[in-house]
């Protein structure tokens, strides 16, 4: 069975989203998907102290209205920032050159999409995931449609008879239609493992680069990616609401 995984393109994502690539075949990134104020496209969370701060790229425009794959940057001192923003994050941690190397990759990329996508790929090669993965952009597969039909368009096109996706996917999917059209749809069960931080409680909700800073080439002994069917993972949503 091929796994297909579906995301907009994410600014170094927190960690549970590598287990997505972990246990996928093909992976499309949705770059012409219209820019959503306030999503995680943009930013990522870092540690500061025991508490955390936000990490985001300005956009011109505010990105109202604008496809992810033409989205643009204000200024150039945003990378410097970052960077240092970075740097006082992760200070102390036994990996954080490595962190910093990898960040340095992605941010020589010019396009704020290729940015973006930069900052999973690279960081999924550190860790040594998903290198047999089929990679595509969704603007450049020419399918049409809306909504879940569109998803189900693309996860067919690429040759997908499984469907692996997040949570918030429950609110908009016709999972009957899916498995009419041969896909069988199933919810990530993230594991939100554990590793060292420098603070009191610990929160897997930040950029995955302070995984790779404070456990280096160990990173992915940090992701245990496992599914759940769609039926099993909607009565257990009934059952907590």
């Amino acid at each position: 069975m091929t796994a297909v995984v579906i995301s907009q393109p994410m600014l170094f994502p927190w960690p549970g989203f590598f287990e997505q690539l972990m246990v996928a075949d093909g992976y499309i990134y949705l770059d012409d998907a219209q820019f959503s104020k306030g999503s995680f496209t943009n930013r990522i969370q870092l540690l500061n102290g025991n508490d955390r701060a936000w990490m985001t790229i300005p956009l011109a425009g505010k990105g109202s209205f604008q496809k992810i794959r033409d989205l643009s940057g204000t200024g150039e001192e945003w990378r410097a920032s970052h960077r240092s923003l970075l740097r006082q994050s992760l200070s102390g941690a036994p990996f954080i050159d490595d962190a910093l190397a990898v960040f340095d990759e992605v941010y020589a990329k010019e396009t704020v999409c290729d940015l973006l996508i930069a900052s999973i790929e690279v960081s999924a090669r550190y860790m040594g995931i998903g290198a047999e993965r089929i990679v595509q952009r969704s603007s450049e597969m020419a399918i049409t449609g809306t909504s879940w039909q569109r998803v189900l368009n693309l996860v067919l096109s690429a040759g997908g008879t499984r469907y692996l996706t997040g949570h918030g996917a429950a609110n908009y999917l016709d999972h009957g239609a899916f498995e009419a059209a041969g896909v069988h749809v199933e919810y990530m069960s993230y594991s939100c493992t554990p590793w060292p931080q420098p603070r009191e409680t610990f929160t897997p909700y930040v950029s995955v680069l302070d995984l790779i800073a404070r456990t280096g080439p160990d990173a992915r002994k940090h992701l245990s990616p496992t599914t759940v069917s769609w039926r099993e993972f909607l009565k257990e949503e009934d059952r907590v609401s």
